[in-house]
């Protein structure tokens, strides 16, 4: 277990480099001067303008500056926004709300997509497996621009059984339907990824054999086909747990939610590249974590990979 970390540590760490050094490199080499930009249509002085290039180091070459900022996070500084506010202190505001968000979808993800996959792969040629399959084939063809609104349209305004904006009325009531359409596009592909993982396992060999040695249909399937069956399910759960959380944009702009993808939305606008660079890092460490998490989950219930 601990070579299967460390392993998996110093992979992340490639690539958790990697990753934010584009990152970074792509944000600050783009088009456009944010110091001009803090003016708005009154310039700032050219001095000042000066100045704080200095200050954020934005004259020094663009390696140089990502190796400062890798210093930072060390420490746990995210950056400063070139107004002088902290990126972390922006971001921890918004936090609650994404994560709100990112949960409840994730947890509609893991409960229905996981019994729909599992009903569909136990009936697998019948109606309810073809009927599972067209509606996962629906939930992934709309954009989910056009699904958020409609929800919005339909059981917000015209029903009335949601709020259709803001967070004044808490969890869930506030944050039920906005999850149920950022969850729809997750829940097929788990549907489907769990349906045929089913299938697979049950026609497995040790199935065979302990449904010919006579042990209960519900042990075969809720022990030894469930645990077969979910790894790979898990895996797809960890790294859509790290697109929720950075893939709300559209819908906390739809719903009016403050979250994180707002103000990831209101950073690029703005060409505050501290912003931007320190929320992609956030969420990188993020969905980091969850696939270490989810190494460790599936060695424990798949010991061939504790053997490799």
């Amino acid at each position: 277990m601990i070579r299967i970390v460390g392993r998996r540590a110093l992979e992340l760490a490639i690539v958790f480099v990697g990753v934010t050094f584009i990152i970074y490199v792509m944000v600050f080499t783009l088009p456009g001067d944010p110091i001009a930009a803090l003016g708005g249509d009154r310039p700032l002085p050219a001095n000042v303008q000066a100045q704080l290039r200095e200050q954020y180091h934005l004259n020094d070459p663009v390696v140089l500056q990502y190796l400062r900022y890798v210093g930072g996070l060390l420490t746990g500084d995210l950056g400063t926004t070139f107004d002088g506010r902290s990126v972390s202190e922006r971001m921890s505001s918004r936090w609650p709300v994404t994560i709100t968000l990112a949960l409840t979808a994730w947890a509609i993800e893991v409960v229905i997509g996981i019994v729909l996959g599992l009903v569909s792969g136990l009936r697998s040629g019948g109606m309810v497996d073809r009927t599972i399959l067209v509606g996962t084939i629906l939930a992934t063809s709309v954009p989910v621009f056009v699904l958020g609104v409609t929800a919005q349209l339909v059981f917000g305004l015209k029903l009335g059984w949601f709020p259709i904006a803001g967070t004044s009325e808490g969890w869930p009531t506030a944050y039920l339907l906005p999850g149920i359409v950022i969850a729809l596009f997750g829940l097929a592909n788990v549907t489907r990824l769990m349906r045929g993982s089913v299938v697979d396992t049950l026609r497995s060999d040790f199935v065979r054999t302990l449904t010919a040695k006579g042990m209960p249909r519900s042990n075969v399937v809720g022990v030894h086909v469930m645990r077969n069956s979910v790894a790979p399910v898990l895996t797809f759960l960890a790294i859509d747990l790290g697109y929720l959380l950075g893939g709300t944009v559209v819908i906390e702009a739809i719903f009016n939610l403050p979250g994180i993808g707002q103000l990831l939305f209101d950073a690029i606008k703005l060409h505050e590249g501290p912003t931007v660079v320190g929320v992609a890092t956030a969420l990188i460490l993020i969905f980091l974590a969850t696939s270490v998490v989810v190494d460790l989950i599936n060695s424990v219930l798949d010991p061939r990979i504790r053997l490799e």
